[in-house]
């Protein structure tokens, strides 16, 4: 919790200090939170009439969300979808257009070289907010997710995806380059370097065929229905494992991306010398001892 603090722009860091430590739908103008099952929250982008484009509302409520969620013993995993007829058509390009017409009253480059860099830094936090939650977080993608969505899907931790799925990393065609951490995160996604370049490059559509080929996804579903029961059931055996244990992988996951093997072995070490005390590690081995046909129960974290 005190990464995303100390990482977040001055001006988001008030909020999130004051916000209370349950999620609910009515707390959202742009999301829609419910509990499908224990311990598991489905996080929906919900501009439907709008193809879930992030507006402002959006890009300061998912970090706001994200980290009340890091905060919240009920919730283990996350399911985070879209609601209506895409998973999102990224940036709010109308929205944003205004944003940058304001910047032109202002005369020195520097001051606006200011505001310009705060903008981008604010919305780089909400989905690193994703990618520094403790719980782990699914990325049920249906019909079109472009631009920002295909960075918002790369902090995720599992990504899977309907068959009418296509992407898109769109900026290039509209004369800008990706800042939000889809140049940043999707190297450690995908392991083709002339792929990543080549729709980075041309904003292409790719479809799920090549998006589950090039793993960007980890498994195509017939249709919505079936992608969030997918996602759910896989959030539901995440959920049944020791919260401790899952958490303290997720965390350690992220560690390794940015470290070398010997400062994350040294982490690791560290982590599991206070972990390994935890009750969980009997309460799972007597489950695997008396073999129990139910999962143990373990308390919440």
């Amino acid at each position: 919790m005190a990464s995303l603090l100390v990482r977040a722009p001055a001006a988001l860091r008030s909020g999130i200090q004051k916000m209370s430590l349950r999620a609910a739908s009515t707390d959202f103008k742009t999301l829609k939170v419910h509990k499908p099952a224990p311990f598991v929250y489905n996080v929906e982008l919900n501009r439907p009439d709008k193809r879930n484009a992030m507006n402002g509302a959006m890009w300061d409520e998912i970090p706001r969300c994200f980290t009340e969620i890091s905060q919240d013993p009920d919730c283990r995993v996350v399911v985070l979808s879209g609601a209506g007829a895409m998973f999102t058509a990224g940036l709010d390009l109308a929205e944003q257009a205004a944003v940058l017409m304001s910047f032109n009253d202002e005369s020195d480059p520097s001051r606006k070289f200011v505001k310009l860099r705060d903008i981008v830094a604010r919305y780089q936090f909400t989905f690193t907010a994703i990618e520094k939650c403790p719980k782990p977080v699914i990325a049920a993608v249906h019909s079109a997710c472009i631009g920002a969505g295909t960075s918002l899907i790369t902090a995720c931790d599992i990504r899977y995806c309907s068959e009418d799925a296509w992407f898109s990393i769109k900026e290039v065609n509209v004369g800008i380059c990706a800042d939000v951490g889809v140049l940043q995160r999707i190297h450690r996604v995908v392991g083709n370097g002339s792929v990543i370049n080549e729709w980075a490059l041309t904003g292409r559509k790719f479809d799920s065929k090549e998006a589950l080929r090039e793993g960007l996804v980890s498994r195509v579903l017939k249709d919505r229905d079936e992608l969030m029961k997918a996602s759910l059931d896989m959030a539901k055996l995440i959920a049944s494992q020791s919260p401790v244990a899952v958490q303290g992988t997720k965390v350690n996951l992220a560690y390794s991306r940015s470290h070398s093997v010997d400062e994350s072995l040294d982490y690791q070490a560290i982590w599991n010398a206070c972990n390994l005390q935890t009750e969980d590690l009997t309460t799972a081995a007597a489950a695997i001892i008396s073999k129990d046909p139910e999962p143990p129960v373990f308390s919440k974290l």
